[in-house]
């Protein structure tokens, strides 16, 4: 396993991170403790969630996956050998906390307190705030279109006092964002440093070989500031696997369960690229999943990727990604596929 510092924290993060979305609605309790069994023994010491897991969203899972790591933790008793994100929701959900602006000083503590319990521990690593408040592009929206009179939302320096005040209390150690702009994240950075307040760690947000619009703006940041990437969806919900080629939609698979959710991923760019980074790992010798998974990894803004696995055997093969040997001439084929079919899925 290869590690890398989350931040400029004192922590040393696995840069595969395992992500637990499945957990509660595709997949049983059993089977995530099997995942978290074969992740830490694989030396995998990072583990992401959120208090709105299980994916879909739904009123009757949500905090499940929070539930299951929690009765994992509390089965193994080994909560000190993972360093674990969970991530606070953001406005829009009716049935969290009524569904309003979410990072106030009541609604923060509510949420953390309940993580806690369902978590089974007395601490988060690194807490996230899960999408922003304000109204701004994220989960692959294009056009921003600003509103002068827009609607009300915590300020960033309100939100950070808050945050400092539950991290002073010791129920959590470090900040994230998740599905953050540049601008954004640029702001908190900036307000933190100003009024000596928490840093901003990483960035939660899309990151793969049909959306690398990270690399634009952002990545600078992370790299000038310290505050990496944690890139989920780095197979593109599995598309970037290879399993969906020529129309193929496999019993079980996120796309044939919940395909209306991903509109994102249907394009005809996407479908020619994705023949053209598949022509490229079998040039090679390459299994696909592990190439697309390895490029992100190389990335240096990025700290840790994200991977989100149904069955064991894709966990596995997604595991070994980090021993691939990406060569040089791989990766100048993959950036000109890029140039030809750039980003199709931001």
């Amino acid at each position: 396993m290869n590690y890398k510092k989350l931040g400029n924290s004192d922590l040393n993060v696995s840069t595969i991170c395992l992500g637990t979305m499945t957990w509660g609605q595709q997949n049983s309790q059993e089977e995530g403790f099997e995942q978290m069994d074969y992740a830490l023994d694989q030396g995998v010491n990072f583990f992401d969630t959120a208090e709105l897991y299980a994916i879909p969203p739904k009123k009757n899972t949500y905090g499940k996956t929070e539930e299951i790591i929690g009765n994992w933790f509390k089965n193994k008793k080994n909560r000190s050998k993972v360093i674990l994100a969970t991530k606070i929701s953001g406005p829009g959900l009716s049935w969290i906390r009524g569904g309003g602006n979410q990072y106030d000083k009541k609604n923060l503590n509510e949420a953390i307190n309940n993580s806690l319990k369902r978590l089974k521990t007395d601490y988060i690593d690194l807490y996230q705030l899960h999408w922003p408040e304000r109204k701004t592009n994220y989960f692959g929206k294009l056009g921003y279109e600003h509103e002068e009179k827009e609607n009300s939302w915590n300020d960033f320096e309100s939100i950070l006092n808050v945050l400092n005040e539950i991290i002073k209390a010791g129920k959590i150690r470090y900040i994230g964002l998740s599905n953050e702009t540049a601008w954004g994240l640029s702001k908190f950075l900036d307000i933190s440093s100003s009024k000596n307040l928490p840093r901003i760690m990483s960035v939660q947000n899309p990151y793969n070989l049909l959306n690398r619009t990270y690399e634009i703006g952002l990545a600078e940041i992370s790299i000038r500031e310290k505050s990496g990437l944690l890139a989920y969806s780095p197979l593109a919900s599995g598309i970037l696997s290879g399993k969906y080629r020529n129309g193929a939609l496999p019993d079980g698979s996120r796309m044939k369960l919940f395909g209306d959710r991903f509109p994102r991923y249907k394009t005809r760019n996407a479908i020619n690229a994705v023949e053209e980074y598949y022509k490229i790992a079998k040039e090679n010798d390459l299994n696909f999943a592990q190439m697309s998974l390895k490029f992100c990894e190389l990335q240096n803004f990025i700290t840790s990727i994200i991977i989100g696995a149904t069955t064991m055997e894709q966990l596995k093969s997604d595991i070994k990604s980090v021993n691939v040997n990406l060569k040089k001439d791989v990766i100048n084929k993959i950036n000109e596929i890029q140039k030809i079919y750039t980003n199709p899925c931001p």
